[in-house]
């Protein structure tokens, strides 16, 4: 028949090339193999989107979700301030009072120094 399938005691040259060749092509194969599946799980884990960039963003989406909370609490007590603003003739006046120094008929507005205790230590001081 033929060179390659030759029975006889030993095998043809042809039928040891093929054998070594496959077994070659398997290293190879087994090689190339292990290689993609570093490459990939390098950039599974250092990609772009890798789990090292999935970390950052989630502690960002934390500090972000964190602030969203502190400023909608500020925006619900300044909506509160403003509605009592509106309605309330206290909170009108406290406001007018505090903020734009505003008095009624009579009386007087006494405003003490920022740094009260060392004028005072000088005029207890003289005779």
């Amino acid at each position: 028949m033929s060179v390659l399938f030759e029975s006889r005691g030993r095998p043809s040259l042809i039928q040891r090339w093929v054998v070594k060749g496959w077994a070659q092509r398997r290293r190879v194969a087994t090689v190339a193999a292990a290689a993609l599946t570093v490459a990939v799980a390098y950039h599974v884990v250092f990609g772009a989107n890798g789990l090292t960039m999935y970390e950052q963003k989630r502690a960002e989406n934390h500090a972000l979700t964190q602030q969203l909370d502190a400023l909608s609490r500020e925006n619900e007590a300044l909506h509160g301030h403003v509605d009592r603003l509106q309605s309330d003739p206290g909170a009108i006046e406290h406001e007018a009072r505090e903020e734009l120094h505003y008095t009624r008929p009579g009386e007087v507005i006494i405003t003490l120094p920022v740094d009260g205790k060392k004028r005072l230590t000088k005029v207890a001081g003289q005779p």
